[in-house]
């Protein structure tokens, strides 16, 4: 299963996506296409120890990038040969079973779009984020990508998010929660009112409505709602996930009986904070388009890196493209809401 990854993208540029590309091959089995400039890419494994000629890697040159503040589709129109685009060509043309970024998320997706194409009948592909709770994980759509959203868009991100689901984190049954401000049918703006009736009726197994209080606890297994909130929502977890460990943290460091007590809890508290970490997930997939695409957090280290590699190899491996072609063709929204 090889990956293409994007090797300049993200905040910090080489390292991060290098050592993560070397930790993905040797704990996950994946092997990888490189995509950046191929003298520092080449120089960079070599600094680790891997020796030219490993079949696990394989590198394509690319002397751009599409940099973090560039405007996403003019960027990718004025530089077809940037590592995102290049990364991108390479799972359209089968070179790679899918692609990985952390670098500008509106390329990534400008990039799948491209390329890659979206899946017919597909009305918008959606950031499917894996979201850690109280029981595991809950894949939330849209995470992002589209900022207004109608209806019949909500119901697709239910059957993705609920393919995603069952085929990548492995939950036999999900369940699907429409987040809104009450549990209650007929809660929030138009959108939640007019999602409710055609979820219900859609085939997935809804749940009904959720609040945001909700999704921590992992109340269902996927939550959906327009691109907006749910990015605030996201980055608010995330934010509110590092407060609390850098307050715990400094709570456990401020006398010797709480160090003490610390090295007791050591083990807990490591399995605490990788399950809070965003880290342990990597990257969220970008569902509806014909391919794999994995869109990761700007600021991932190689922990971050290794894991969205491996999550686009699962994937792949799972055939959810596939699987998704084959709903949307026996649950196609109407006509009139597909030129919306």
């Amino acid at each position: 299963m090889r990956i293409a990854l994007d090797a300049v993208g993200g905040d910090f540029g080489l390292t991060p996506n290098i050592e993560g590309a070397i930790q993905a091959a040797n704990a996950f089995g994946v092997e990888l296409l490189l995509v950046g400039p191929a003298d520092k890419i080449r120089a960079e494994l070599s600094a680790r120890g891997i020796a030219e000629g490993d079949a696990r890697f394989q590198i394509a040159d690319a002397k751009q990038c599409v940099e973090m503040d560039e405007e996403p589709a003019a960027a990718c129109r004025a530089k077809p040969d940037a590592s995102i685009m290049v990364a991108a060509r390479a799972a359209a043309e089968g070179k790679a079973a899918g692609f990985v970024s952390a670098g500008n998320s509106g390329a990534t997706m400008c990039a799948a779009l491209f390329a890659l194409k979206r899946i017919p009948g597909v009305l918008r592909p959606a950031i499917a984020c894996p979201i850690p709770t109280a029981k595991g994980v809950t894949v939330l759509l849209d995470a992002g990508a589209n900022m207004d959203c109608k209806p019949w868009h909500l119901v697709q991100f239910a059957q993705m998010g609920t393919l995603l689901a069952r085929h990548v984190y492995g939950i036999a049954e999900p369940t699907v929660g429409l987040l809104t401000i009450g549990e209650e049918e007929g809660k929030g703006n138009e959108l939640a009112k007019e999602a409710f009736p055609l979820l219900k009726s859609s085939g997935v197994n809804f749940f009904g409505c959720v609040e945001g209080r909700d999704v921590p606890g992992g109340k269902t297994d996927v939550v959906v709602c327009d691109g907006f909130v749910g990015n605030v929502l996201v980055k608010t977890m995330e934010g509110t996930a590092m407060a609390m460990m850098s307050q715990l943290k400094g709570e456990l460091m401020s006398s010797w009986r709480y160090k003490i007590a610390t090295l007791a809890l050591r083990g807990p508290l490591s399995r605490l904070k990788r399950k809070m970490s965003y880290d342990e997930y990597g990257g969220a997939p970008l569902v509806g388009v014909n391919g794999v695409a994995v869109v990761s957090h700007g600021s991932s280290n190689a922990r971050a890196i290794a894991n969205a590699l491996r999550v686009a190899a699962k994937t792949a491996e799972a055939g959810v493209p596939k699987a998704l072609k084959e709903v949307v063709a026996r649950t196609a929204a109407p006509e009139e809401k597909v030129q919306l």
